[in-house]
């Protein structure tokens, strides 16, 4: 039977205090250099942001609940300055970018990363040894700049010809578009977002980019600047524009600009009366499951490292019970899953 509370705490106990607090503005990075035996993740920049304002809010509990020993949880985003230092006692190293670069942290510096945010599911290629633990849902569509050639819907098979280049020119997708030639970008190789993008559009197995493709961007940030071009599109986690379109979630570079997200298939990805992911886009292929990765000996531990993670991740934890962390989960743009799946892996 898996433990609820390390040190001290209770799940209850950690429930109770969310009642009523306010959550703190979340920042960027963590404020403070970490200490050793604390919760510490890297990874996907698609909920960068979320992690940050779950740290802020559960230390935030912890400090209310009169803890001042249990670890406590922070997350450093996908961009931003490098190197970077994740606990204290240890070297600086290059700030890993994206879900994959991540995951190879988790085992090339176990003593400095605790969890990964991941934005795809299991791989081939990914440790047996890794638990992937579920906590939210989200979607992947494809967005373009306002105003521009795009049209506002794309087929599964014609977003398939774009990004192999096939198809070259808007004329080519329909007759009544401009002749202009289509400009697809996808994030950096190792993005959780771009491996399950082209896994969708190959109908579970990915697809292989064609040389008119241009790989590199960030992920879910409108405001590149080559991305502000009337014949540009590229990938974009649902989720994430509708925190930053809907709900104040855009920082700095970490915006939409002048993108907005398309519909595949005629099935809108938004839902602006709701504000949320399009319940029956998110039931398409293009609907993913988000998880954190945890090495599978820590989620099963007895020590109070393992407490920490399940307090955290796991079914009776913060993410999947506190009424703080569900309304940061949808305030961000994400949809919750049935209680019965979150904190499983």
């Amino acid at each position: 039977m898996r433990k609820t509370m390390g040190k001290p705490l209770a799940v209850a106990a950690l429930a109770a205090s969310l009642v009523g607090l306010t959550a703190g503005v979340a920042l960027a990075d963590p404020p403070v250099v970490p200490n050793p035996g604390d919760i510490v993740g890297v990874g996907s920049q698609t909920t960068a942001p979320l992690f940050n304002q779950y740290s802020t809010d559960y230390n935030a509990a912890l400090t209310a609940a009169g803890d001042t020993t249990s670890p406590r949880l922070y997350s450093f985003d996908a961009v931003g300055p490098s190197p970077i230092v994740l606990k204290a006692g240890t070297g600086s190293v290059a700030r890993p970018a994206g879900s994959t670069s991540g995951l190879a942290y988790l085992h090339a510096v176990p003593s400095s990363v605790d969890f990964v945010r991941m934005d795809r599911g299991r791989l081939t290629t990914d440790p047996l040894s890794d638990t992937f633990v579920a906590f939210a849902k989200d979607a992947v569509s494809w967005a373009a700049q306002s105003g521009g050639h795009a049209p506002a819907n794309l087929s599964t098979a014609q977003l398939k010809n774009i990004y192999t280049c096939v198809s070259t020119s808007w004329a080519q997708i329909d007759p009544t578009l401009p002749n202009a030639t289509i400009k697809p970008f996808l994030p950096q190789p190792g993005s959780g977002l771009r491996d399950f993008f082209l896994k969708a559009l190959g109908g579970g197995t990915p697809i292989t980019p064609g040389a008119c493709v241009t790989s590199g961007v960030e992920d879910n940030q409108g405001t590149d600047p080559v991305l502000n071009d009337a014949d540009a599109l590229v990938p974009y986690s649902v989720g994430h524009y509708i925190g930053q379109a809907f709900f104040g979630r855009s920082t700095g570079s970490d915006a939409p600009g002048t993108l907005t997200v398309r519909s595949i298939n005629g099935i809108a990805a938004v839902n602006t009366a709701t504000q949320t992911i399009n319940a029956p886009f998110a039931a398409t292929v293009y609907g993913r499951v988000l998880f954190n990765v945890v090495r599978g000996a820590d989620w099963t531990a007895t020590d109070a490292h393992g407490a920490a993670l399940r307090n955290i991740f796991g079914p009776s934890g913060f993410i999947c019970r506190s009424a703080t962390a569900i309304a940061d989960l949808k305030s961000h743009g994400f949809l919750t899953l049935p209680s019965a799946v979150c904190g499983t892996s």
